[in-house]
């Protein structure tokens, strides 16, 4: 009442989420029910859904200039889209979606530094049984995780950071195809503490043709 009678205009101070490809927080996408059929049962995760709500969505900065969106959705999954060189759908080079798989708190600043110096990078990891090999291997013997920070916007209009340090995998499934392991140490300050995990999801590629915006 009172801005109306001064002349002030009300101002939505919410920062808006990133979009691309029709997804939006708050909105809604389908993948193609037959190319999961044909691929599940050779992936790690089981039972993935075919519809999902957008929930969450994440932005990172690369440093190589690129930019890394995800969308979060209501099945414990992450629609990611990565981007090269530009803001637009021609900027797109890689769309997979990410299931998690496991997420283990870490209790100490000692574990946490053995987390970031042995054991998100490796040559080999091993998980279900299956054996995934390093992706991002660099000049020498040592090849340490990459690190980034993920600005995170939520449906109540919360934004967070989270510090993450990753390291990328993959193993053929067949011979056109590959699943692929993200291990990540994440940390975020909560109140003046720092919350520290290990998140450990495993993910497949998704043809933008085989996702249909439901608005």
């Amino acid at each position: 009442m009172f801005s109306k009678l001064f002349g002030k205009k009300d101002t939505n101070t919410k920062p808006k989420a990133p979009e691309i490809m029709g997804l939006y927080l708050g909105g809604s996408f389908e993948l193609d029910d037959l190319n999961l059929k044909l691929i599940e049962p050779l992936l790690t995760i089981d039972g993935a859904a075919r519809q999902h709500i957008i929930q969450a969505v994440g932005e990172a900065h690369l440093d190589t200039g690129g930019k890394i969106l995800r969308f979060y959705t209501d099945d414990d999954a992450f629609l990611q889209v990565v981007l090269d060189g530009g803001e637009t759908e021609s900027h797109i080079t890689d769309v997979k979606l990410w299931y998690f798989y496991e997420t283990k708190t870490v209790g100490s600043k000692q574990q946490w530094d053995q987390l970031i110096n042995e054991q998100v990078s490796t040559p080999l990891y091993t998980l279900a049984g299956n054996t995934f090999n390093r992706v991002w291997d660099a000049i020498g013997d040592e090849s340490p995780p990459v690190a980034m920070t993920e600005k995170t916007y939520e449906l109540d209009g919360d934004v967070s950071e989270t510090d993450q340090f990753v390291m990328l995998y993959e193993r053929e499934i067949n011979a056109q195809q590959s699943e692929t392991l993200l291990v990540s140490a994440e940390e975020k300050i909560i109140n003046n503490n720092h919350d520290r995990c290990l998140v450990i999801s495993t993910g497949f590629d998704v043809l933008p043709a085989d996702i249909k915006i439901n608005g």
